[in-house]
């Protein structure tokens, strides 16, 4: 690094809904000095935010709403700067879910919806809801047309899913990767500096680290152009 370059500061959004000490961990290995915190001011100053999600949608909006983070997280994602949401943090992106009463961020158009039950795999048994374990991600477009988050991460990879629900963009063009369990499902979404995957990167082993690399890449090139 050049001598007046410094570290981009990355904020991990501690909803208290969330696996954020497994979201940190893995954010360190990449060589990142994440920040955990709930507080407006940090967020308000970082360079990269990551909002992950554990539980329901109402329990991290609740406490988004009532920790003063619903407005400034609205604003970094404004901000242009990169941002990535993980699991139930990415849902609450969307306007609303059907797992709860509380409007989500509305930050990308759509809904989340419960995944369907009763459904049958190819031999007849039966798919049990939540979704849970390993499965395979195929990414949208070319790799060149791919969000640089997911640069250099083979088509096909498999990541680990724990999840309920499955969130229906209302733009197929928000959509970065599928993954099918039963019905198609919606594994990434992308849209400018905002990212949101339904997998858990910091449970998918060295593709899930990838992520967390290139998102490290993303807030120091972001940094370089800011004149850092």
């Amino acid at each position: 690094m050049p001598e007046n370059s410094r570290k981009p500061r990355i904020v991990v959004v501690n909803t208290r809904a969330a696996n954020v000490h497994s979201v940190e961990k893995a954010l360190r290995r990449v060589g990142a000095d994440p920040l955990v915190t709930g507080d407006p001011a940090e967020l308000a100053s970082a360079d990269a935010v990551v909002l992950p999600g554990v539980g329901t949608s109402d329990s991290v909006m609740r406490a988004l709403n009532t920790m003063g983070l619903a407005e400034p997280v609205k604003a970094f994602a404004a901000s242009g700067k990169p941002f990535l949401c993980i699991c139930v943090g990415l849902q609450v992106l969307f306007e609303s879910s059907e797992e709860g009463e509380l409007s989500g961020l509305g930050l990308v158009e759509g809904n989340v919806r419960l995944i369907p039950t009763g459904m049958k795999d190819e031999l007849g048994a039966s798919m049990k809801v939540p979704h849970m374990g390993w499965n395979e991600v195929a990414f949208t477009g070319s790799e060149s047309q791919r969000h640089p988050v997911f640069a250099g991460i083979p088509q096909g990879s498999h990541f680990y899913f724990v999840h309920s629900y499955r969130c229906v963009p209302d733009k197929e063009s928000d959509v970065a990767a599928t993954t099918n369990y039963g019905v198609n499902i919606c594994a990434a979404v992308a849209r400018g500096n905002v990212v949101g995957t339904q997998f858990h990167p910091e449970k998918s082993g060295d593709v899930g680290l990838k992520i967390y690399e290139n998102f490290l890449e993303l807030a120091t090139a972001s940094l370089t152009e800011s004149g850092y």
